[in-house]
């Protein structure tokens, strides 16, 4: 029997790496009003783009980005799951890195996949078709689209979890001007009365409604924020130096999960726990050479730094620790000079 183009498409999303492939359609998503409401509360923090007239008339109607959008592929991608953290050594204070992190900037790797997929789609037709692809960077409910196309549902944390492959996912999305046959959402809602993900939350940013404030979220504050790190919330960063995985580390359903197939990168990149001293010490250009092609470019040298300091402060006094705050006095970046004198402040 000649495989189903939906079919194909999925085999050859497997092909490439894609863990997870499902199908959903243009449709308005199902939780826009609590992303609304999320906004009008202002729990986006000073991220202002989510929040202008376009970018919410994009996400309600997948034909303001494409018109000729008829069906929409959501996609997920595992990565290896947060190890456990290396205990703080004396003089040798260590840093955490999100486990997304510590391989290659998905922002790079998954478009590749997605137009390769694409042109395989186009092939099988023998015509092109016009198509739009997303991962983290367009007007779209990811998490929403993809417990439509039935890839797993959204969690307490707001993480999609899937119920055998758990939550390390990276979603992608490809808009396509032809009709594919859709795939029955994913009705159940798995995380029954388990609230370890909120409990464990150290700013407790975790909401009820399966929202987050950003303005207390350790992934937030260490990337997206581009100003200081308000002070009440530094100590609860702890070792956090870019993202944070605690809602996923704690989260049943990542312990039952299985790593077979994975293949977005089969060794990770960077150490995930850094040694903070030796970061204080990198300058704009060995930061770009270090971590050229990684998610921690995002944050840029002056915010990354920031949180090492903070990080640094968070793990105690020593004459080593001091030393190197010290010379982040004369650094010539404000945000980094400020979070340094409060961190000494902290040991005095």
């Amino acid at each position: 029997m000649r495989q189903s183009l939906t079919q194909f498409i999925k085999t050859e999303a497997h092909r490439l790496g894609f863990n997870l492939a499902g199908v959903t359609s243009p449709d308005p998503p199902p939780h826009l009003s609590t992303f609304e409401n999320w906004l009008t509360l202002g729990r986006h923090a000073d991220m202002g783009y989510l929040a202008t007239e376009r970018s919410r008339e994009r996400r309600a109607d997948a034909h303001r980005i494409l018109p000729e959008c008829r069906s929409i592929l959501a996609l997920g991608i595992r990565y290896p799951a947060a190890g456990l953290a290396a205990p703080p050594q004396e003089e040798n204070r260590t840093g955490r890195i999100a486990a997304y992190a510590q391989g290659p900037d998905y922002h790079l790797v998954l478009p590749e996949k997605m137009e390769a997929l694409v042109i395989a789609i186009q092939a099988r037709l023998g015509r092109p078709f016009p198509y739009l692809c997303y991962s983290d960077t367009g007007p779209v409910l990811e998490r929403d689209l993809a417990q439509r196309a039935g890839l797993g549902w959204i969690g307490k944390n707001t993480c999609l979890i899937h119920p055998r492959q758990g939550s390390y996912f990276l979603l992608a999305e490809i808009l396509l001007g032809i009709e594919l046959e859709l795939d029955l959402p994913f009705e159940a809602d798995r995380c029954g009365s388990c609230t370890r993900c909120i409990q464990a939350c150290p700013t407790g940013c975790i909401l009820p409604d399966r929202t987050l404030d950003a303005r207390q979220c350790i992934s937030y504050l260490s990337i997206e924020m581009k100003s200081s790190i308000p002070e009440n919330l530094r100590q609860s960063m702890d070792n956090w130096v870019f993202g944070c995985d605690i809602c996923q580390m704690v989260c049943p359903w990542n312990h039952f999960a299985t790593s077979e197939g994975d293949t977005f990168y089969s060794q990770r990149d960077l150490d995930g726990n850094p040694n903070l001293l030796k970061e204080l010490a990198l300058d704009a250009h060995a930061f770009n050479r270090k971590y050229k092609d990684s998610a921690l470019m995002r944050a840029r040298r002056n915010r990354y730094l920031r949180n090492v300091i903070v990080a640094l402060a968070n793990s105690g006094y020593s004459e080593a620790n001091q030393r190197a705050m010290k010379l982040m006095l004369n650094d010539p970046d404000p945000l980094i000079k400020e979070h340094a004198a409060w961190a000494m402040a902290q040991w005095t």
